[in-house]
């Protein structure tokens, strides 16, 4: 078994060995994987934090020996908190990090981060103010930066940075948690998700005070949740039917 280790800003994990590909998720700085298999150019990885599996180009990634990968796995996990960071390497040059990027795996890469930095449990009370710093980040399919994010990649990192473990896509997170009959159950902090004609769970939003839902439509967009599902101000009819309300914290 090989292992690697993020030592670039965010990189594509795509769904096959091509640049062409889907890119399904990202991998942000400081994250570390086993790889499956690998060629020439491609290698298949699965990430340490959620399991997620996909393909990254060789040259985007820094090959570490199974000792490395175990030691930087007892780290705590200590995430940058500012939408965007500055790293300085040892030969002085810098380059950006995003908000959610593992800094424990500075010293290991001696590279120097004078950012701010979160690690550990925070209140739920914190959910929705760590989600609003994601406000009118582009929607992009597979992101997980502010530069782009999916539905179910923002829901992750708000709780990533929270302290609080999801899986990647929306079908998975809806597997976790303890199911509520009704909105007038919930509370800020709470998931629902939301389903196709074919049952299929395809979105996923952060639940907010008030009967207001904070998710990644087009863009990080607050919108007003109801039984029947999100109903959007801008065009004035529901976008998405909800399925199930799920309590995780």
């Amino acid at each position: 078994m090989k292992y690697g280790l993020c030592n670039l800003s965010v990189i594509p994990l795509r769904v096959e060995a091509d640049d062409t590909s889907e890119m399904v998720s990202q991998v942000l700085y400081g994250e570390t994987f086993k790889v499956l298999e690998s060629s020439k150019k491609w290698s298949h990885i699965s990430l340490s934090y959620d399991t997620y599996e996909g393909w990254v180009d060789n040259k985007q990634f820094l090959l570490i020996s199974e000792d490395d990968f175990n030691s930087l796995e007892k780290l705590t996990l200590n995430l940058s908190s500012n939408f965007v960071d500055i790293i300085i390497t040892s030969e002085k040059e810098l380059f950006s990090i995003c908000l959610g990027s593992h800094i424990n795996v500075t010293d290991f890469l001696q590279h120097n981060y004078e950012g701010s930095s979160i690690t550990g449990s925070q209140p739920k009370s914190r959910i929705i103010e760590t989600a609003q710093l994601y406000l009118n980040s582009p929607y992009l399919w597979g992101g997980k930066t502010p530069f782009g994010i999916d539905c179910s990649g923002f829901t992750q990192m708000v709780y990533k940075l929270n302290g609080y473990k999801l899986l990647r896509d929306a079908s998975e997170q809806a597997t976790q948690g303890d199911s509520l009959s009704f909105i007038e159950e919930s509370e800020p902090g709470d998931l629902a998700f939301f389903d196709n004609e074919e049952g299929i769970i395809t979105h996923v939003g952060i639940i907010m005070q008030n009967n207001h839902i904070i998710h990644a439509s087009g863009k990080v967009r607050i919108d007003r949740l109801d039984q029947s599902g999100i109903f959007n101000n801008d065009i004035r009819k529901h976008t998405h039917k909800l399925r199930v309300i799920k309590r995780i914290i």
